[in-house]
């Protein structure tokens, strides 16, 4: 009898990659199953968890009593629960969530395939069933976090830094361009510090260099780099290589020494905005997305006030906020007390994308009139959508172009197109 899976996953692009690496193994070894889109079409859920936030972990624990739902009205048969929150909460929803047929870790694949009979032999990296379109895909570099941010849950986890080797990396980039991969996307919760497990030393610009000599890949953007550890070498390489979009996503959290200090991030105040505006200055044309966290303990008016006047002159192309929630575990929910309210925080969630939706609106109107090297994503009914080397998937700008009777153009190729039209977060083209 054939099972149908349905792989539902949640989260961040890790979390993707690592759905697309058990998709793979129980596509190759276990060969009586299908896989589905459709939730009605399905026997059995995978739900790769997040565990991150409270947000994520509300939508986790909503996603899972949906599917416990449906196997109460005898639509599917099996639910099997991975990722972040069952990896933090493994006994709590052991307990709490009977009807999920089995739980599994982060660090578990090999069980959660063995359950469903499909680890004859395991291959723990490369092997991929991308859900991504066919045009790009994530690429994990490391897993886990050596860092202490105060906020933060993921080293509690994920655990310790581990890069992948090298090797692995150039082999997994090379069977993605074999399958039509043009575009790869580094994560991690921390590229940055890529390689000092292992090699001793910061190894990123050196994975980049190898990464774009690989046939086929045109685009490698990169994504959660750390302020700490950015090399010259490593702003030469994204400068020099043609390869690498001039787009670096690197959150700063806050601008507030105070704030810093309380959140331990590092570097300082003034070594932050000095590795800002040294990007600017030896990356032309470089368009920098950020996160920013608003409402932790102890941040003051004043203290908000700064971190948004800092917005509105850096005037960061991109940029993404965030409010505090208390993680158990963590530095922060250990050590200071959740005082500032939820009306508070939200209202300072506010005002900061308020300000970001108007830099962003100014920025994209700079574009009008200029030629641009977009990737094609889809086609709707009446556009054609696409990115430019400044936009990340799922996150950033688009680029409409208006449909032609007289040309079509074919998804996951590049083109040359005139921006004629802006506005907060689309771009019009033709």
């Amino acid at each position: 009898m054939v099972q149908k899976i349905k792989i539902i996953t949640l989260g961040c692009a890790k979390n993707v990659i690592d759905s697309e690496k058990i998709a793979a193994q129980i596509d190759s070894k276990l060969y009586n199953v299908n896989f589905v889109d459709k939730v009605d079409e399905a026997d059995i859920f995978v739900i790769n968890t997040c565990g991150f936030i409270l947000d994520a972990k509300t939508e986790s624990i909503d996603t899972i009593l949906q599917a416990v739902e449906l196997k109460e009205k005898k639509k599917i048969k099996q639910i099997i629960v991975t990722g972040c929150l069952a990896t933090r909460y493994l006994e709590e929803l052991k307990n709490e969530l009977p009807e999920v047929d089995k739980l599994f870790t982060v660090f578990e694949n090999k069980s959660l395939l063995r359950f469903l009979n499909s680890d004859n032999n395991f291959q723990s990296v490369n092997l991929r069933k991308l859900s991504t379109p066919n045009h790009y895909a994530y690429l994990k570099i490391s897993e886990g976090c050596n860092r202490k941010c105060s906020f933060c849950a993921i080293p509690l986890i994920r655990g310790k830094y581990r890069s992948e080797p090298i090797d692995i990396l150039l082999e997994e980039t090379r069977q993605l361009a074999e399958k039509g991969v043009k575009e790869i996307i580094l994560v991690a919760q921390d590229l940055t510090y890529y390689g000092f497990d292992i090699y001793k030393k910061a190894l990123l610009a050196e994975l980049l260099k190898k990464i774009s000599k690989i046939e086929g890949i045109e685009w490698i953007r990169l994504h959660y780099t750390y302020p700490q550890f950015f090399t010259n070498e490593l702003i030469d390489e994204i400068a020099q290589n043609s390869k690498i979009c001039k787009y670096i996503d690197l959150p700063i959290q806050h601008i507030s020494q105070k704030m810093l200090n309380i959140m331990r991030r590092k570097p300082d105040k003034q070594k932050l905005i000095e590795l800002l505006n040294k990007l600017r200055k030896k990356i032309p044309g470089l368009h920098l997305r950020t996160t920013v966290l608003v409402g932790h303990p102890g941040e003051s008016k004043k203290d908000f006030k700064e971190l948004l006047d800092f917005i509105k002159e850096f005037r960061f192309e991109k940029l993404g906020a965030f409010t505090y929630s208390e993680e158990e575990g963590t530095y922060s929910a250990k050590h200071y007390k959740d005082s500032i309210s939820r009306k508070i925080k939200n209202e300072r969630l506010s005002k900061i994308m308020e300000v970001q939706q108007i830099i962003s609106e100014e920025n994209n109107r700079k574009l009008v009139g200029t030629v641009q090297k977009i990737i094609l994503d889809r086609v709707e009914s009446n556009y054609f959508i696409g990115r430019t080397q400044y936009d990340s998937p799922e996150v950033d700008n688009e680029v409409l172009i208006k449909k032609n009777n007289n040309k079509m153009l074919s998804v996951g190729n590049f083109y040359d197109v005139n921006i004629t039209d802006a506005f907060e977060f689309d771009l019009i083209a033709e």
